[in-house]
């Protein structure tokens, strides 16, 4: 099982589709696949329709350390763990107690076998644009972290904020009986909304073209942009005949650029 978080420092990077469109990818393969949504906005959840109330128990029950956590079935292969609204004045509460960073550690290891967390292919964890407690409890459980850029000055200046602040994550979350970090994750970035012949993506691309960070390139697109807000996956969109013969080349590009994705992982 490999769980992976894409996160992000700055807001409006394309960061919730595509997590979801890479999970989904992932599922119309075969693989068994559980989304954590731990954005306050909730757009992930809200794309399959779960809405965070009394009776689902959401993300907020991790982090709250009470009260059972709904797995919710979505879809074939896909699982979710709904977000909550309110996660962020829940990090608030928590912000003074010493494990607030250990809390999503502490669940999986607790409920691992009592939930068959092992079923899974993929845990994917879509992030808050932020570096709050609930995107640090995210980077220490993750295997990988996948961080869109974009071409634009302060798209492409957050690489550098999120890899010293998981630095920083690194040298702090500790086990202190043998000075191991838990944070042991890679981090990689996906350049997202490139766009032809302009100045801008034109620059990112350059500055990219030697770093193996950065593991693939996705160029603006309509289809893509708007997949998780009309809630049409990529991989189900090429089952309109109509739609897939329109767009070939985009489809191709599509199934080629997360193919890489994945065996870089």
């Amino acid at each position: 099982m490999k769980i992976i978080s894409f996160a992000a420092i700055k807001g409006g990077v394309g960061k919730t589709t595509l997590a979801y469109n890479f999970g989904e990818w992932l599922a119309k393969k075969g693989k068994k696949i559980l989304f954590i949504d731990l954005d306050h906005q909730c757009n992930l959840s809200q794309t399959y329709d779960v809405y965070g109330n009394e009776e689902i128990g959401t993300v907020a029950n991790i982090f709250l350390q009470q009260g059972e956590v709904t797995i919710n079935h979505v879809k074939n292969n896909i699982d979710l763990i709904a977000g909550n609204m309110h996660l962020d004045d829940i990090e608030t509460n928590i912000e003074n107690m010493t494990n607030k960073n250990m809390r999503l550690y502490m669940w999986l290891n607790n409920n691992y076998e009592s939930l068959h967390i092992d079923q899974y292919d993929y845990i994917i964890i879509d992030c808050h644009p932020d570096f709050s407690t609930a995107t640090k409890n995210a980077i220490i459980v993750s295997h990988d972290i996948l961080s869109p850029i974009t071409p634009s000055k302060h798209g492409f200046d957050a690489k550098y904020n999120l890899q010293d602040r998981i630095d920083d994550l690194r040298k702090e979350a500790i086990e202190f009986s043998t000075g191991k970090s838990y944070v042991t994750a890679t981090l990689y970035y996906i350049a997202n909304l490139v766009k032809r012949n302009t100045s801008s993506s034109n620059e990112m691309l350059a500055a990219i073209k030697d770093d193996d960070s950065v593991i693939a390139v996705i160029p603006e697109k309509e289809l893509f942009n708007r997949s998780n807000l009309d809630e049409i996956p990529v991989v189900d969109m090429e089952d309109d005949t109509r739609t897939y013969n329109r767009n070939y080349n985009f489809f191709q590009d599509f199934e080629k650029t997360f193919a890489e994705i994945e065996a870089k992982l």
